[in-house]
């Protein structure tokens, strides 16, 4: 099983042990991953100022996996619901197809649209499979009990990225279950973390994640379990030092996949999770 691995922005800058972790596991589950040294930003943060650079942009990094001859994996919701869309629109418009391949063309670059992008859980589910996966784990995490966040761009806007539903979403409960921890339900699931909002309304921000916070508090639970950057650097990073009554370890699901399948927290970059992980892994007996 073969990939192009894209990172991203956020992923590489900011939350270096998502990758790692990401790494790590992948090669237990027997997924080579590619980088490709050319890769750019997905066009994301230009979207709502300026479409067609945008759009040029995320076809660039499609052109190459194009290239490639393989489909592309992301650890972060926004690069996969960006480059998804923009896969499909180009896909579905002959004119912007021509024109974004115009520009594409002075690069010598070419979107042909062979090859799809997949966010790192929907691999996990869809081509790897869950009996995979629970073979893989050696020493179950039945002591945790873990709170699952989404976030938002993994399910919205569902009839772009379909990967499960945004009402009820099932698949990163599944996978946390296949580690042996004990799911917390609470009522603040699917909020918004309010990273989106942190640069234009601060006070706005801080209070989603202290809702959430509360919330996941009350349900009892010993850790939080994202699968995109930007949200665990709201509750690791942001939350983690300006609501610190509040804080609560949060994992990467491939740091907690990870540490099923018996990896030590230093293969899996827990030094560089900003609240501190000793409490968990005491919990697990690795300290």
């Amino acid at each position: 099983m073969k990939y192009v691995f894209f990172q991203g922005c956020t992923t590489p800058q900011k939350e270096n042990a998502y990758e790692l972790s990401m790494r790590k596991v992948a090669a237990k589950l027997g997924i080579e991953l590619v980088t490709l040294e050319e890769q750019n930003c997905c066009g994301f943060f230009v979207e709502p100022v300026d479409h067609l650079s945008a759009t040029i942009m995320a076809a660039r990094d499609l052109a190459l996996f194009d290239a490639s001859g393989l489909n592309a994996v992301t650890p972060c919701p926004a690069c996969y619901g960006q480059l998804t869309r923009v896969r499909n629109e180009l896909l579905a418009d002959k004119k912007l197809f021509d024109e974004v391949n115009s520009a594409l063309k002075t690069v010598d670059r070419k979107f042909v649209g062979t090859s799809e992008i997949k966010h790192f859980m929907t691999v996990l589910i869809d081509e790897v499979g869950m009996e995979k996966i629970k073979a893989s784990v050696v020493k179950p995490l039945s002591n945790l009990k873990v709170a699952p966040f989404y976030g938002c761009h993994i399910l919205k806007p569902s009839y772009e990225v379909n990967t499960d539903n945004p009402e009820d979403p099932q698949l990163l409960d599944s996978l946390i279950a296949l580690t042996g921890a004990k799911l917390v339900d609470y009522g603040e699931k699917k909020l918004c973390c309010g990273q989106s909002v942190g640069g234009v309304d601060e006070e706005l921000s801080l209070n989603l994640s202290k809702t959430k916070l509360k919330s996941i508090k009350k349900a009892g639970a010993d850790v939080m379990v994202t699968v995109c950057p930007a949200c665990h650097m709201q509750f690791d990073l942001v939350a983690g030092a300006k609501l610190r009554d509040l804080a609560i370890p949060v994992l990467h699901y491939t740091q907690l996949l990870g540490l099923a399948q018996g990896l030590s927290p230093s293969e899996l970059g827990l030094g560089e999770n900003r609240v501190s992980t000793d409490a968990i892994l005491e919990m697990i007996g690795m300290v």
